[in-house]
Parts: C-alpha cells; sequence; structure tokens
C-alpha cells in the first residue's frame, strides 16, 4: 500500500512501501538494426582501413573504398571502386581493376577497366593502362600507360570536354554541339589611302 500527498494535505505523508530492487532507467529506445543491411546492395560501400593489407582477388556486389594495401584483382561490376589517398594497388594480371567507377586518389599499378569512368585526382597515380567510356585527369595527377576509349553503357548520357568526346570529335566529320564559334571584339576596318 502507497500513500500519496495530496496538495491540499498538510505536512509530509511517509509512504509505506516494501522496496523493490533498483531497475535501470528507461533509456531512449534504440532502433534495431533493419535486417535487410545484412545483405549488401548496391547503395552499400565496403571499406578496406590503412592497417589492413589483403592479397588476393576480391569480388562482390557493392562499392569499395580502398585506403590500405590490396595485392591482386578486383571484380566490382557495375560499382565505384575508390582508392583514397593512403591506398595502394597492384596486380600482375591483365586487368587490376573491373567496376563500373573507378576513382584514384591513391596508388594504382595495373590496368583498370571501366565501364563507365575514370578519375584520377590531383594526389592519385596511375601507372598501367585505362579502358572506359570517360577518362578525366586533374592536373596534378600521375598517369603513365594507354587509353581506350569505349562507347559508353546504354542509358548513360557521355560528358562532353573528357578524352572520350575529343575522341569522338577528332573521328567524327560532323561538327559536334560543345564547339561554339568565338565572338571577336573588333570588326576590321577598312584602310583610306
Amino acid at each position: 500500500m502507497c500513500a500519496m500527498w495530496k496538495p491540499s494535505q498538510s505536512g509530509s505523508v511517509t509512504p509505506n512501501f516494501n522496496p523493490e530492487p533498483a531497475r535501470p532507467a528507461p533509456s531512449s529506445p534504440t532502433p534495431e538494426v533493419p535486417r535487410a543491411r545484412v545483405l549488401p546492395t548496391a547503395g552499400d560501400q565496403a571499406t578496406i582501413g590503412k592497417g589492413l593489407v589483403i592479397k588476393g582477388e576480391i569480388t562482390g556486389t557493392e562499392s569499395l573504398f580502398i585506403d590500405g594495401k590490396v595485392e591482386g584483382s578486383i571484380n566490382l561490376p557495375g560499382n565505384r571502386v575508390t582508392v583514397g589517398q593512403h591506398g595502394q594497388v597492384a596486380a600482375s594480371m591483365a586487368v587490376c581493376i573491373t567496376a563500373r567507377e573507378i576513382v584514384v586518389m591513391g596508388k594504382i599499378h595495373g590496368n583498370v577497366s571501366a565501364t563507365d569512368h575514370v578519375e584520377i585526382r590531383a594526389e592519385g597515380a596511375l601507372t598501367g593502362d585505362v579502358s572506359a567510356a570517360r577518362i578525366s585527369i586533374e592536373d596534378g595527377a600521375f598517369f603513365k600507360g594507354g587509353i581506350d576509349i569505349r562507347k559508353s553503357e546504354p542509358g548513360t548520357k557521355p560528358e562532353y570536354g573528357t578524352a572520350g568526346a575529343e575522341a569522338r570529335n577528332a573521328t567524327e566529320s560532323k561538327p559536334s554541339p560543345d564547339i561554339r564559334p568565338v565572338a571577336r571584339t573588333e570588326e576590321a576596318k577598312p584602310v583610306q589611302s
């Protein structure tokens, strides 16, 4: 039995009750991890940290961020492979990395093949051949190898201003929509004698 204090009562009332063991205060409910996260999807990204070294073949169905060292091939078709600033990838096979998109901020020694885009950032270094629909190399990046520009997959729009667009423009006889005449600021004046 428990006595309650009412505002109309004067004085203090000592409750008479049996003490219960102390229970932890209820914390805010923690959301449970959804079961859908157990199975990787195309939107997920795995990470190889700085302290990890992997030797062998990597295959999978999700994107990959590499900040450690990989010695072997990486085959992630339809996904993105990003080699971070501390990342190193090396392979002596025909193709070192196969993916939809490859971003290089670290070092790659070997050939890469992308169905869409290869991007070598200013701090990146790639020694090997590149086969892709598009490629971009920032100022300051290191690249040594050959480039094979392929047609992009159906449903992807080519981006002008890349090496792929320049290669297409050199072989086509019709003018490209990204080439425009430059307006002159002065007109030629006739010479009077």
